[in-house]
């Protein structure tokens, strides 16, 4: 068998056969064929690329085997699924390293014997009900593109509405944050991605399908096809296959359940004092495993929190050190520029001259006629979007300095919002296409911490921009002055979700929160409510389901004597805010 072998690689070797389309590289002894091997970027833990940006997995590892024991030279590309599909169909890639079998692929491609049998399931969200495939019409379904469940779903005309995205993760992660119905995806993937992007409310509800996978190649390349068919069959036969397998899938396959069941059969054949004492045992260690799961999340929830803490405070240091660098070259442009408008303003009078006299002439590619009406607008447009940078830089800079409640200072309500309004506009943008803001121009100033005040504006507008559901629905931000009240208030409008009557009194709560499948820590108007709290204000909600939240920050004005000699302003809407 091993002369065989031997004498099949040297023939392959010796005659390039058609339709490979393998690259040739040079080596010390001469020109060598390099398979070209494909594989899916992400679909752990069968393929994926690793911190490094290197190929890993079982279906990696396990190709490295077969080159070896065939003495074949391969080049492992992973790139997203369609692609290298693609790549297959076209010539590009020779061979993937794990296709899913259906007879309807046999039409495009040629299977070796499978290497692993893939079990396909139906993730849901927790609580969700349980479904077979037939129960997918109407439902929308995420899928990875060009996936064998993408191929069933459409030639079987399923009826559901098909979500098809990049990889298996953004599938599950696109499911765990609310949208769509349904994942189909493969099991032992899903649940490693679940683990390890700690999706905690997917489940796989049911497992439809379980399919042949392994090595694919177009239909006709039987030569390349038996090359890793034979070194599959060598490495089984040795049992490396086998340890390859177990290294990367045995864990995942072992760790989808206790069989419970069991214990209850062979402790039902037991007399009944074994039987108390093993119920006594199980009742006590399930106490025992759910105390340590409760304690455990509850640390794993403080040391989240810690280290969001841990890395606000070192936002300090960040900004300014990154403030910094963008302040050297902003200030040489707003050096530089006056210059250039000098300079131009110079050379205008001799360009015109020369454009009289000759006519047209080429200027910055482009013909002088149109450069005279371009140049002076772009030198105006570069000098106040430097402007604009070292205004928020610095706006970044007062926020991210540290500061005690002892701090208290004179400050203008309407320019510590502005500034808040400044450091959100990109949040804003992304949330609505209708934001609204109305200074008021009679505002007193106030005494107390403006940084820590705008912390506070600053929270009340995420969290609107948070509630909205599309952009279309708007928020409206308001300052007024309530002279009979002697207060100051700044009102947040939208018209997003709303909140339920039963949430509403635990809003302040520490931790609490209604996203935190999102990345919400809940404490945000936690610790708004204390900054609030510290300045004698006040923090009030107003909101029904489907109907917005209205936030009211009220903060008391100065003594009658000590706002004579201030000097209210009317303040328009910034034009870099939205």
């Amino acid at each position: 068998m091993g002369w065989l072998r031997r004498l099949a690689l040297a023939v392959c070797l010796a005659v390039p056969l058609p339709g490979w389309g393998q690259t040739v590289v040079e080596g010390p002894e001469g020109a060598r064929d390099v398979i070209v091997v494909g594989g899916d970027h992400y679909h752990p833990p069968y393929e994926f690329l690793d911190d490094d940006g290197e190929p890993a997995g079982y279906n990696v590892e396990l190709t490295q085997a077969i080159a070896e024991v065939m003495g074949i030279e391969v080049h492992i590309e992973l790139k997203p699924w369609s692609e290298v599909r693609r790549g297959l169909e076209q010539g590009e890639i020779d061979i993937l390293q794990g296709m899913s079998f259906s007879e309807a692929r046999t039409e495009q491609f040629d299977f070796a014997p499978p290497h692993a049998i893939v079990h396909q399931s139906i993730f849901a969200r927790r609580g969700d009900p349980v479904v077979e495939v037939e129960e997918l019409r109407g439902k929308e379904v995420l899928v990875q593109r060009g996936d064998i469940m993408h191929d069933y779903l459409i030639e079987h005309d399923i009826g559901a509405v098909v979500i098809p995205v990049d990889t298996h993760a953004d599938a599950l992660r696109a499911l765990a944050a609310g949208q769509h119905d349904y994942a189909l995806v493969a099991n032992l993937p899903a649940l490693y991605l679940s683990r390890e992007l700690g999706l905690t409310n997917l489940v796989p509800v049911a497992r439809p399908f379980s399919l042949r996978y392994g090595y694919a190649v177009r239909q006709g390349d039987a030569n390349l096809l038996a090359k890793f068919s034979e070194g599959l069959a060598i490495l089984k036969n040795t049992g490396r296959h086998q340890a390859i397998y177990d290294r990367w899938l045995g864990p995942l396959e072992g760790g989808e359940g206790f069989p419970w069941h069991r214990v209850g059969q062979v402790g039902a054949a037991l007399s009944a004092l074994l039987l108390l004492i093993l119920g006594v045992i199980v009742i006590w260690n399930r106490l025992l495993k759910r105390e340590v799961a409760a304690r455990t999340e509850e640390l794993q929830l403080h040391q989240q929190q810690l280290i969001q803490a841990d890395k606000m405070a070192s936002l300090g240091v960040l900004v300014s050190g990154v403030a910094h660098e963008i302040n050297n070259p902003s200030s040489l442009l707003l050096l530089n520029l006056p210059v250039l408008r000098d300079a131009w303003a110079d050379a205008e009078p001799i360009l015109e001259a020369h454009y009289r006299r000759h006519g047209d002439f080429p200027f910055g590619g482009l013909p002088y006629s149109r450069m005279r009406e371009e140049i002076p607008g772009m030198i105006d447009d570069m000098q106040e979007g430097t402007r604009r940078i070292k205004r928020i830089v610095g706006d970044l800079k007062d926020f991210a300095r540290q500061g005690g409640s002892a701090q208290a200072e004179l400050f203008d309500l309407n320019e510590v919002v502005a500034t808040a309004v400044r450091l959100v506009d990109n949040s804003i943008r992304k949330a609505t296409g209708r934001f609204e803001a109305h200074y008021a121009d009679d505002l007193p100033p106030l005494v107390g911490n403006a940084q820590r005040i705008e912390q506070v504006v600053i929270n009340l507008v995420l969290n609107a921009c948070q509630a909205l559901e599309n952009p279309a629905q708007g928020i409206r931000l308001t300052t007024r002055h309530e002279r009979s009240e002697g207060r100051v208030l700044v009102e947040v409008c939208d018209e997003g979700c709303g909140i339920a009557p039963e949430d509403m009194h635990r809003l302040t709560d520490p931790f609490f929160t209604t996203r935190r499948e999102c990345g919400g820590t809940g404490l945000g108007l936690s610790v708004s409510a204390s900054i609030v709290s510290e300045h004698q204000g006040g923090l009030t909600f107003d909101s029904r389901p489907g109907h917005g939240t209205r936030a009211v920050l009220s903060l008391p004005t100065r003594p009658a004597d000590a706002t004579s000699t201030s000097t209210p302003q009317t303040r328009e809407q910034e034009t870099d805010a939205p």
